[in-house]
């Protein structure tokens, strides 16, 4: 059994994307849909919909995203 970052992706409404991906890609990202559907039972009607999940899990687990996104906090005893 495989260990995918991803879980079930919820089958929400539709978003139209424009996106253009290397045929490399793609084919990567539809053999992920079908690998996903096998360990989850549950098919991904579009691989494109996996491409949010992704996504979010990237930014969730990207510490210098995380670290840059923090808002600054002056240094205790600075305060003008």
């Amino acid at each position: 059994m495989a260990k995918l970052k991803l879980g079930v992706v919820a089958d929400d409404k539709p978003v139209k994307l424009t996106i253009e991906f290397p045929a490399t890609v793609h084919r990567d990202l539809v053999a992920y849909a079908e690998i996903l559907a096998r360990e989850t039972g549950h098919p991904v009607s579009d691989p494109a919909k996996l491409i949010v999940p992704m996504v979010e899990r990237f930014m969730a687990t990207d510490r210098g995203f995380a670290k840059a996104r923090r808002p600054r906090q002056s240094p205790v005893g600075n305060e003008g």
